[in-house]
């Protein structure tokens, strides 16, 4: 019975590592990483449709940044550009 529990851990242990977990993790990697391409894909699709229909995607991708960032990031941002911009005679 000791020698079959031995014989169990070392098909799953390689090197003092636990071969059967380190084997999922890298499959569920592989698998995001996927849905992650398709994501891509999906959002470049999406980016070429607004094209099409005349709209300017660097502005869109100006927009969406703004939008993730918080409300105090954004209004610093902003005060920066003004002074800058000032600072050149804008």
């Amino acid at each position: 019975m000791a020698d079959e529990s031995a014989a169990q851990a070392s098909s799953n242990d390689v090197g003092g590592i636990a071969a059967d977990q380190l084997r999922s993790f890298i499959e569920r990697i592989e698998r995001l990483e996927e849905e992650k391409a398709n994501i891509a894909s999906d959002i470049k699709d999406v980016y070429a449709e607004a094209k099409s229909s005349g709209f300017d995607t660097k502005i869109m991708r100006q927009i969406i940044r703004i939008r993730k960032m918080e409300p105090h990031e954004r209004a610093e941002q902003e005060e920066l550009l003004d002074l800058y911009l000032s600072a050149v005679g804008y």
